[in-house]
């Protein structure tokens, strides 16, 4: 997924963007509320966390603007303990759900999953695809019901074609789920990945639309 972290204190904002990096998603962070608009505007992100106390601005009032626009983008908001008010507060302008202060790193995975999976409408904690069963929640593949060993980009690629079966994917909208603004993305790099699914799942698990992109198909 590519995400989009709006948090002013770096410790936590490159802390939280490296656990999310590690489980293969692509992560662009913006310090202001400034940074984060210019962002939303380049990029369709999958979910964006949104401190509410940024140097330029509040995160609700923001959240609101961006609701009124109809920007559609799920919202997870990040919270003080103490801070009722603004969870309320926060869900009430748009947020999809909130996140309390110190993040638990686990926990914002769960509520991150939670919160995709309302957007894309799903409730299953499985995907089947013949032989193939993917597990979003744990991110984990079974062949055959043997688990296969994917890397976090290989997980990615086939997390984002498997969202939607029979839609075809583009290769420009796979990189820009998977690569951050400052990754440096070799021409072939989705092709490669594609071709090492085919190895560890099966020729057929992913189809190339000659000209479009690549959909689902079965192990």
């Amino acid at each position: 997924m590519r995400l989009l972290i709006v948090e002013d204190e770096r410790d936590l904002a490159s802390a939280v963007a490296e656990h999310l990096r590690a489980q293969g998603h692509a992560v662009d962070v913006a310090g202001d509320l400034a940074t984060a608009a210019d962002a939303l505007a380049g990029v369709e992100y999958d979910l964006m966390l949104l401190d509410l106390h940024l140097p330029d601005g509040d995160g609700i009032e923001f959240l609101r603007g961006l609701r009124r626009r109809a920007v559609r983008v799920p919202v997870l908001i990040g919270t003080a303990r103490d801070r009722i008010t603004e969870r309320i507060a926060g869900l009430d302008a748009g947020a999809d759900d909130y996140l309390v202060k110190p993040y638990d790193l686990d926990e914002m995975l769960a509520r991150i999953a939670a919160i995709r999976r309302r957007a894309d409408g799903r409730v299953e904690a499985e995907r089947r695809f013949g032989r193939l069963l993917l597990l979003p929640e744990r991110q984990a593949a079974l062949l055959d019901q043997a688990p296969v060993h994917l890397t976090p980009k290989e997980w990615a690629v086939i997390e984002r074609i498997s969202r939607r079966p029979g839609v075809t994917v583009s290769r420009d909208q796979l990189e820009e789920a998977l690569y951050a603004f400052d990754a440096e993305v070799e021409s072939n790099a989705i092709e490669a990945h594609v071709s090492r699914l085919r190895t560890k799942l099966g020729r057929g698990v992913v189809e190339t639309v000659r000209g479009f992109g690549y959909r689902m198909g079965t192990a």
